[in-house]
């Protein structure tokens, strides 16, 4: 549990670092190794962030998991509604920058 509170301490010690103009980046590369963990991809693999997660072959579960990994790293809880309604990365990094960490993302 201690290791888990580091990484969420880092994770937005060093979004909250960041010059303003890459945040949204940083933020954005946090979510789509979250995505590409869950899928086992490997780092050098390219993710579409404009297609819906569902068509890669994302499942209900394997969202939720996604939703848990991310409201870890943040510490801040993220709407399922939006999980499954804007299923696409780039609408989740939008989401998560304006309605999550917005006092952290201009």
């Amino acid at each position: 549990m201690e290791h888990a509170m580091s990484e969420l301490a880092a994770a937005v010690e060093q979004l909250s670092s960041l010059p303003r103009s890459e945040r949204s980046e940083f933020l954005e590369n946090i979510v789509v190794g979250e995505f590409k963990d869950v899928l086992l991809m490997g780092g050098d693999e390219d993710f579409p962030i404009d297609q819906s997660y569902f068509t890669l072959g994302f499942t209900s579960l394997r969202l939720m998991e996604v939703k848990a990994n991310l409201e870890k790293v943040f510490g801040r809880t993220i709407s399922t509604n939006v999980m499954f309604n804007s299923p696409t990365v780039e609408k989740l990094v939008e989401y998560l920058a304006d309605e999550v960490l917005g006092d952290l993302i201009p």
